[in-house]
């Protein structure tokens, strides 16, 4: 029997066209149903731009609503960027369709945040054919950005202003320009260059949109005025520098005449007082053509630009105010005394300038005041919050599924919560958890997808799709058992302990991941029904009773003793003895051993040990791993040399669960996931975590990665010994390549300051030390230390600097931002009158010449000569 809708494999349009161009009402309808049923089975299948065509055909052809048709085109393996709209309009015209604008403001309202572009032109068509306005979302305005960004072929050969200027939404989506968060991005990345390409001299030729809107302009086909002032909005809200660049070289197109920038003076004024670096130097040299400006609001403006660290910014700040006060003699001591606020800048050069500049307008400096000792002012550590209630409904549990599976969770709590939600709700009704989360396992693609992500979780999707009854994934091999069939082997391969100084019995995955799978694996015996697991009582041994990931030792009692006799399935009680506080509690140990069970025996065991061992840490330097063959570009992207921190178990000392021997690794690129886990399972040791996950953050600051100093913060929060590799991963963190990670880890050196858990003068022995031996870019470093100054930490971060000067003082040559860190260090033992002796300060100090290192060495020594305060070394 033929299939009708064989023209979705093959990618038949005219076939299409012809089947549902023969049908009547209740044959589009039949064929409508099945049309629907077919794209649900093939959701885990890419369509082509053919069959997609023939789909778009066959949707507007047999449905009956847009919703309907919006609902299988709109699916994210359904790409319309290169269908055609001219079949589906036809097909509409001669079916009679009325919904054809409503289909095309569906499917711009469900196109891709990630690529808005490509479906824009389909439904670009499909809306010019109905002559119908585009719509207001976001999304279509950014995909029309994107457009004009990469044009086709044929559009290539014209002018963009010429094209643009016979867009009928021209009218309306160029104010938009200015509105949506995101668009200068997008310009930015699709450089908008003419013929989309970098000069021959290896520069950027100007941008190509802004010259194009600023002609529109020019010629009347756009308004000036919406332009200037668009431009002016995008700028006073903010966004990434690289992305305003495309705003900026809008106005710099538009030329604004002196009485425009006369008219629009308090805007620019804002801009002035907080913006990117481009967008005050902007601001400067539109408010310094206008003859006449409000002197008291540009003082109050002043004072903000003259601290910023841009020099250039200062420099020309200083030059303008000194040429007001010499214009207006009667103003000279008001801008005098702004002109001293700049006599605080962290540059040497730019502080005496400022002091010369206030002293010739008439300001007097005020005598230095007594120097008091000074500590940091941070707040205290809060205690750990508790973990939110207990999922209580089938859908409520379906809503935590579908948040797990859309995003990147930021650590294990919302896991746990599903993992235990599972399990109670499970046991309770499985016929109503099956039916909550149908819907969202079909919506994720997971019923009937056999691939690795079945290992995300630790193959919690297969527990799921067992539960709503689908049936079960392809196994991926003797070692990856990841389908219900493979539960039972492991769960008992939990309990074979390895030697120590071996990996764990899994040799694919190191224990974090065994263990969640192993638990995963108990969940899913007891919920099924599957293996002797269904005849004990459900557990929730390991479940956080905190935030961290923590569980009370008191709690871990009482899940014991209501379990009575009955042994607590393995993974989960190791999951919950890795979870408690890693220190000696007698008393409770006492408790415990009186239950009389062998799971209260070891939890008594594990409380008089205090937990795991510790571990014997050690610093070394690695190197790159081995070239794999002659054309091993991976390997020349490698960094030649990485610090990291080697973990032995003590002499003699059990080591239960193959953690405490760790040798480290030759330098390599480590695809990794789930790494936020550790600090969860692992909550009272972040010393530990820390040497497991410090290649993760080390690569931030030698191989540019993002996101995996995000782990710092983390770590601060949890509790144990901080160790060695806490603070190398510190000083690696504020050397990040990406402004996040420095964010994060300045974040958690003031929480580990706050609580006791940082050695300043280690993180900064390893800050000097790896800036000297070239692992890491020193100048990416005072921004992060400023930062934790700001937030008050002068004397921790002052203290770090102490250590790591002296290594960077004899480098030849000195490291670049060397002299930013003096400033900073002079600016920090000035406030806090700590005297901490630097080794080799005195011989730069004392060297001839003007440069800006001798200054700010100079300085620093003048700083700590003035200081009367105690040692804080």
């Amino acid at each position: 029997m033929t299939d009708p809708l064989d023209f979705l494999h093959t990618g038949d349009i005219a076939a299409a066209t012809a089947t549902v161009d023969g049908l009547d009402e209740t044959q589009r309808r039949q064929l409508g149903a099945d049309l629907v049923a077919h794209v649900r089975r093939r959701h885990d299948e890419w369509w082509s731009s053919w069959q997609a065509t023939a789909l778009a055909v066959a949707a507007v052809g047999c449905l009956p609503t847009a919703a309907q048709a919006a609902e299988i085109l709109g699916r994210r393996n359904v790409s319309l960027r290169q269908v055609p709209a001219t079949p589906v309009i036809e097909v509409a015209r001669r079916r009679g369709v009325t919904w054809l604008a409503d289909l095309a403001y569906r499917l711009a309202a469900r196109a891709d945040r990630s690529s808005p572009g490509d479906s824009w032109r389909f439904v670009a068509d499909l809306l010019h054919a109905e002559q119908a306005p585009p719509p207001a979302e976001d999304r279509f305005v950014i995909g029309w950005a994107a457009i004009v960004g990469r044009p086709t072929e044929d559009e290539r050969r014209e002018v963009l202003a010429d094209r643009l200027r016979q867009d009928p939404w021209l009218d309306s989506l160029a104010p938009r320009l200015f509105e949506v968060d995101g668009l200068g991005d997008e310009w930015t990345w699709a450089r908008l260059l003419p013929d989309n390409e970098i000069g021959q001299d290896g520069k950027d030729r100007p941008l190509k949109l802004p010259a194009a809107l600023a002609q529109l302009a020019a010629d009347g086909r756009l308004d000036r005025s919406m332009l200037l002032d668009g431009t002016l909005s995008r700028l006073l809200r903010g966004e990434r520098p690289a992305a305003l660049r495309v705003f900026i070289a809008l106005h710099d197109e538009l030329a604004p005449t002196v009485d425009e920038v006369g008219d629009r003076r308090a805007a620019y004024l804002r801009l002035l007082a907080d913006g990117a670096s481009t967008v005050v130097a902007l601001a400067q040299r539109m408010l310094r053509r206008l003859p006449e400006i409000d002197l008291a609001a540009l003082l109050d403006t002043s004072s903000a630009v003259l601290l910023r660290p841009e020099k250039t910014l200062v420099r020309a700040q200083l030059s303008w105010l000194d040429q007001l006060a010499r214009r207006d003699g009667t103003q000279a001591a008001r801008v005098a005394e702004v002109l001293a606020v700049a006599a605080e800048h962290p540059a040497v050069d730019i502080a005496d300038r400022a002091r010369a500049l206030a002293a010739m307008h008439g300001h007097r400096a005020v005598g230095p005041a007594e120097v008091r000792l000074v500590g940091d002012t941070l707040p205290p550590v809060a205690t750990p919050a508790a973990v939110p209630p207990p999922i209580a409904h089938p859908d409520e549990l379906a809503e935590e599924v579908a948040a797990l599976f859309a995003t990147e969770p930021t650590d294990a709590l919302a896991l746990e919560r599903v993992l235990a939600g599972v399990l109670r709700l499970a046991c309770a009704d499985r016929a109503a958890v099956a039916a909550a989360l149908g819907p969202v396992l079909n919506r994720a693609h997971r019923i009937v997808w056999p691939s690795l992500r079945e290992t995300r979780f630790g193959g919690l999707t297969v527990v799921l799709r067992v539960v709503v009854g689908a049936h079960e994934p392809i196994v991926l091999g003797t070692d990856e058992p990841v389908s219900a069939r493979g539960w039972s082997s492991l769960v008992a391969d939990w309990g074979r302990e390895p030697k120590v100084g071996q990996r764990p019995a899994d040799p694919r995955h190191e224990l974090r991941h065994r263990l969640l799978r192993t638990r995963v694996a108990e969940i899913g015996q007891f919920v099924t029904g599957r293996g002797a697991a269904q005849r004990v009582a459900a557990p929730t041994l390991a479940a956080p009773t905190f935030v961290t990931g923590a569980v009370a030792s008191e709690a871990l009692f009482d899940r014991l003793a209501r379990l009575g006799e009955q042994p607590p399935w393995p993974a989960d009680f190791a999951q919950a003895l890795l979870r408690l506080p890693a220190v000696v509690d007698e008393p409770l140990a006492a408790k415990a051993a009186a239950l009389g069970t062998p799971a209260g025996q070891t939890l008594a065991a594990w409380l008089r040990d205090g937990g795991l061992p510790r571990p014997h840490c050690q610093v070394v330097t690695v190197t790159r791993r081995d070239r794999h063959n002659s054309h091993d570009y991976q390997h020349d992207r490698l960094p030649a040399r990485r610090r990291l921190v080697e973990l032995a178990a003590p002499r003699g000392a059990r080591d239960p669960y193959g953690l405490l021997d760790a040798a480290a690794r030759p330098v390599d690129i480590r695809f990794t996931t789930d790494e936020q886990f550790w600090p969860t399972q692992l909550p009272g040791y972040r010393g530990l975590v820390a040497a497991y996950t410090l290649p993760l953050v080390a690569s931030c600051a030698d191989q540019d990665e993002q996101g995996h100093a995000m782990l710092l913060p983390m770590l601060a929060e949890r509790t144990g010994e901080s160790g060695p590799a806490l603070d190398l991963a510190v000083a690696y963190g504020l050397a990040a390549r990406h402004e996040a990670d420095r964010v994060a880890t300045v974040d958690a050196l003031l929480a580990l300051a706050a609580d006791g858990g940082l050695d300043a003068t280690a993180v900064g022995t390893h800050l000097g030390s790896l800036a000297a031996d070239g692992m890491i870019v020193l100048s990416r470093v005072a921004a992060p230390l400023r930062d934790a100054t700001a937030a008050g930490a002068p004397l921790t971060v002052w203290r770090i600097l102490a250590a790591a000067l002296p290594a960077l003082l004899t480098c030849q040559p000195p490291p670049r931002g060397l002299p930013d860190l003096l400033a900073l260090a002079a600016q920090n033992a000035a406030v806090t009158g700590a005297r901490i002796e630097v080794p080799g300060l005195a011989d730069v100090a004392g060297r001839g010449g003007s440069s800006r290192l001798v200054a700010e060495a100079r300085r620093l020594v003048g700083a700590l000569g003035s200081s009367s305060g105690g040692s804080a070394g």
